[in-house]
């Protein structure tokens, strides 16, 4: 399988057998067993060219996971799945009991019963399975307290959402109340590369995506994020990259 996909649902992919390379977002990530991947909305994905392995793959969209009882502001307080991370290593007996869990929800899905007690039934054991996994992730990577991460945290959640509209490392110093030399030494601390190649890693990450997997004109790429000027967008992909659009959507056919 070595077509790229671009996913408008969550996949977890759990590896029981085998190496392999699975691909997120142009990014090769090394499998092997007891590897789990996280794949969010958004993401493009690439199973690669590996065939010796085996595992156990769940698709799912947001929407199941919501108990009727509960807003999704209330379910982002007990539930984050993009705390999730891409790859997450599970020892031997972690790996044994995310088996026994998957094998449990595929042999409750053929239950005979209501389609609704059925579908609730899946709902919270999926909810208590990626549950568990974040509680993994946080006894795996104790999360650091510093001042510098928390604003670099802040920073990284508001690139996410305004990559498309805000494009200067003054707009966010703006929004976190801080000054651009302070924003830049944060991020340098925090993962190695300045503010302003962290934002354009971002918006280059998202041409990506939309070059590969959508038939836009590159001019209406370059207005979805935020150039003013088709020839002003090719140049930044162009130097972000080493292709203008054009090219890499043909490379990438």
């Amino acid at each position: 399988m070595q077509i790229t996909y671009r996913y408008e649902f969550y996949m977890l992919i759990c590896v029981t057998e085998g190496t392999c390379t699975q691909w997120i977002d142009f990014e090769p990530i090394p499998c092997k067993e007891g590897i789990l991947i996280a794949v969010t909305p958004g993401q493009v994905h690439n199973f690669g060219h590996d065939e010796n392995w085996d595992g156990w793959v769940i698709l799912f969209r947001e929407e199941f996971l919501l108990p009727t009882s509960l807003t999704m502001n209330e379910l982002n307080l007990t539930l984050d799945i993009e705390r999730t991370p891409n790859s997450l290593t599970l020892n031997n007996t972690e790996l044994h009991r995310a088996i026994t869990l998957i094998e449990q929800m595929i042999q409750d899905s053929i239950i005979q019963g209501a389609k609704e007690d059925v579908h609730m039934l899946l709902r919270y054991q999926l909810y208590a399975f990626i549950t568990w996994l974040n509680i993994i992730h946080k006894q795996k990577n104790i999360p650091t307290t510093s001042q510098f991460s928390q604003k670099f945290l802040k920073f990284q959640e508001l690139v996410e959402k305004n990559y498309a509209k805000l494009n200067h490392v003054s707009d966010y110093a703006a929004l976190l109340n801080c000054t651009e030399k302070t924003l830049t030494r944060v991020t340098v601390a925090t993962v190695g590369i300045s503010a302003k190649a962290f934002i354009s890693a971002r918006i280059t990450l998202e041409a990506k995506r939309l070059l590969m997997h959508t038939d836009y004109l590159i001019s209406d790429i370059a207005e979805m994020l935020n150039f003013q000027e088709t020839t002003h967008f090719s140049k930044f992909f162009k130097r972000e990259t080493g292709y203008t659009p054009v090219e890499f959507r043909k490379q990438n056919v």
